[in-house]
């Protein structure tokens, strides 16, 4: 079954988990809006966190180190990726029914509208304040449009 999943205002965390169980159960999931999913947690902090894992690199041979993108749609698959046992053939072959778009993708055809409760961010609350978009922290890490 095709799932088409609106990620605007959703938080990673929760968004993510959910996708992860629908493509472990073999579903295949695009995700749009992409750049608009907030990751919650002190912004400064965020910004150094990922900042010093973009720039991770191996001494002994560093074109084998982890590859974190700058692009936010990249930047949303690999924290799903993170969700899944990818190193084992079943999460292989469920993040490859993963697709990921900046914005609305007007190629996807017949994929079920699938909402999510309880993935947004409340904008009164503390969830949204203490946030960032994907965009806002992928800028930061050095992105351009």
């Amino acid at each position: 079954m095709k799932y088409l999943i609106d990620g605007d205002e959703a938080i990673l965390g929760r968004v993510g988990s959910r996708v992860a169980k629908l493509l472990i159960e073999g579903n295949e999931v695009a995700l749009i809006n992409a750049e608009k999913i907030r990751i919650t947690g002190h912004i400064p902090d965020l910004a150094a966190k990922y900042k010093r894992l973009i720039e991770l690199k191996d001494r002994a041979n560093p074109e084998h180190s982890p590859f974190y993108s700058r692009r936010p749609d990249l930047f949303v698959k690999r924290s799903i990726r993170g969700m899944l046992p990818y190193k084992q053939p079943k999460g292989k072959a469920a993040y490859k029914l993963l697709k990921v778009y900046m914005g609305d993708a007007k190629d996807i055809k017949e994929a079920k509208a699938y909402t999510i409760k309880d993935v947004k961010a409340k904008k009164a609350g503390d969830a949204f304040e203490n946030s960032v978009s994907v965009l806002e922290l992928v800028e930061k890490l050095g992105y351009k449009k």
